[in-house]
């Protein structure tokens, strides 16, 4: 089946209970859910206008395991933009994102600077204590840094950057101009082909 060009996929990758799920959710539902449930694999979908054509972005909000190689190349073989979540409260689920970026680099080419890709802090609502024991937000840019890609921190427990993490992983978009409307205005950064969430 050949590729729809009107969709725009984006991989959600991470470790378990870092909040992957928990980021989609907020973003596509608005919703926010205390406990945890384990994810194999789901598919949320948002529609999008581009120049007046509809358009969907597809978000996949992949297994926390390392259980399902194939599926996880699989996904970033038709990803076209990727979003690596890691806990502030978790230095080893920083470190499980490396064996990610090399798949992806792996599957994608080693020059991934036309592709977006975000390295995400959650959970920064957390107590100060608990993350001067773990990972700083310095230590989560020097790391996006390291890999040439961009850097954001959100908790979506409380939606502190949920939108804004959306937002600029397409206004990272080389290819093509691409872009969510955030609170009805649109976003400061217009382009002639600007996409809109309807």
């Amino acid at each position: 089946m050949p590729e729809q060009s009107n969709d725009y996929r984006v991989v959600v990758f991470g470790a378990g209970g870092v909040g992957k799920s928990s980021l989609v959710l907020r973003f596509v539902k608005g919703t926010f859910r205390e406990s945890y449930i384990p994810t194999i694999e789901d598919t949320y979908r948002q529609v999008i206008s581009c120049n007046k054509n509809i358009c969907t972005l597809q978000i996949t909000d992949t297994t926390g395991s390392h259980q399902f190689p194939a599926m996880q190349r699989l996904s970033i073989n038709k990803g076209h933009a990727f979003i690596l979540v890691y806990s502030v409260c978790s230095r080893q689920s920083l470190e499980e994102l490396r064996p990610i970026m090399d798949v992806i680099k792996e599957v994608k080419g080693p020059d991934l600077s036309q592709i977006p890709i975000m390295v995400v802090g959650n959970k920064c609502d957390e107590s100060a204590e608990l993350r001067e024991v773990e990972v700083s937000t310095s230590e989560g840019q020097t790391q996006a840094q390291d890999w040439g890609v961009s850097f954001m921190e959100t908790s979506a427990k409380t939606n502190h950057n949920v939108k804004q993490l959306f937002q600029e992983l397409l206004n990272l978009e080389k290819s093509r101009n691409v872009s969510l409307q955030i609170g009805g205005k649109a976003s400061s950064r217009v382009a002639k082909d600007k996409c809109e969430v309807m």
